[in-house]
């Protein structure tokens, strides 16, 4: 199959023939249909990230069709569309990840590739109204915002939200999450552009960081 792959610190990804995984029981074969890059894959590439080992097939995000299964309980998802969840052995406590959690894409081979191989418990189904691409956008950053707001901040209906740097993807991810949860959102940017954007997704209002007076500007917006 052909998968990006780093080989080594400081080289460029090459994109390269490698072996088609092998599955093990409770495993699954996915067929990437879409994968997402995520800031995780670049400070791997420049060597600034724990544990990189080489050579390794990134990217933690991806979305696609079962091929394969290492077990005969796990057959009913062939040819299901699912989305990954790309986290790995969290542990039991949900205020902290355990010593055993890792993220696909490093140290295990991850989504940039025509197949991945994962735990079958991971896979979860594909929203219908999704397209390939949304799919895979949403596991990393969806899962990293739905602990900040519900599972850390305990997030309630009502309560105002400040999301900063709302042009990135986690951040358009909590804006969307909170304004879905009944949530005024208000917004930071330094682009006039992507707080309109911001608007159009369900920010009640923005301001653009790089004013002198950006705090003052919100808390006079967040009191209309």
């Amino acid at each position: 199959m052909k998968a990006i792959v780093l080989e080594a610190a400081d080289k460029a990804v090459i994109y390269k023939e490698v072996d088609k995984p092998t599955l093990a029981p409770g495993e699954a074969l996915v067929q990437i249909k879409a994968a997402a890059l995520n800031r995780r894959d670049y400070w791997i590439t420049i060597g600034k990230y724990a544990g990189i080992k080489y050579p390794t097939i990134l990217g933690s995000d991806g979305a696609g069709i079962v091929a394969e299964v290492g077990s005969d309980t796990d057959k009913h998802l062939i040819g299901q569309e699912v989305i990954i969840n790309p986290g790995d052995g969290w542990g039991d406590d949900p205020n902290f990840q355990s010593d055993n959690f890792k993220i696909l894409g490093l140290p295990d081979d991850g989504t940039l590739a025509e197949y991945v191989k994962v735990q079958a418990k991971y896979l979860h189904a594909k929203p219908p109204h999704l397209t390939w691409e949304q799919a895979a956008a949403l596991p990393l950053a969806g899962v990293t915002v739905y602990r900040a707001l519900f599972t850390k901040g305990k997030l309630q209906k009502g309560q105002k939200v400040l999301v900063t740097g709302v042009g990135g993807g986690t951040g358009t991810t909590a804006l969307q999450f909170a304004h879905a949860a009944g949530c005024p959102v208000f917004v930071t940017s330094g682009s006039g552009e992507k707080i309109e954007r911001a608007k159009k997704l369900g920010a009640a209002a923005g301001v653009n960081y790089k004013a002198q007076d950006w705090a003052e500007q919100l808390q006079l917006l967040r009191r209309i």
